[in-house]
């Protein structure tokens, strides 16, 4: 087993897919526990719940962005995937200040209970950036097939941890 695969992930099982989805998760939840208390269905409870799960939504973004670096280092310049994963990668960034600005400014006000006009605003546009982030990260998946096996013969079993066998590692000309 190779030392990378702690950092990439099993070939076909990349580590930064499942980092997204808990960060994308958290800061989902985060955005609609805030709007729960802006809209008032909530009193105090949603202003916790969006400040944590904020929090915790950074953590995860941050250990996302790390492995997702990782990979974009591994990708050809000049490939119409490294300029779609440089454009996400950006676009991401961008969502991860929005989302460290309302951390940083909504602290006071989750310390009360409430959630603050501006910090909401930032969670706003964190949400809807981090959106169209999520849709590119997709077209990296999807459209341009970054780390897709596409075994569809693959017994269920092997699907599950597609390590290389030896067949595939001569094939490969490892």
């Amino acid at each position: 087993m190779k030392l990378s695969y702690l950092w990439h992930g099993l070939p076909g099982h990349p580590i930064h897919p499942p980092l997204t989805d808990a960060a994308i998760g958290s800061l989902t939840f985060a955005t609609a526990a805030a709007t729960a208390q802006v809209l008032g269905i909530t009193s105090h409870a949603g202003a916790y719940g969006w400040w944590i799960a904020l929090v915790f939504g950074a953590v995860m973004y941050f250990a996302s962005a790390s492995t997702g670096f990782l990979e974009w280092l591994t990708i050809s310049p000049g490939t119409p995937l490294k300029r779609t994963v440089t454009t996400h990668a950006l676009v991401m960034v961008a969502a991860g200040v929005f989302f460290a600005l309302a951390i940083i400014t909504g602290h006071d006000h989750y310390t009360r209970g409430l959630v603050g006009t501006w910090p909401y605003i930032l969670t706003l546009i964190g949400f809807g950036i981090l959106t169209i982030g999520g849709w590119l990260g997709g077209a990296i998946t999807y459209v341009h097939g970054m780390r897709v096996l596409n075994l569809v013969d693959e017994p269920a079993l092997k699907a599950s941890a597609p390590l290389a066998t030896p067949e595939k590692k001569q094939a490969e000309g490892a």
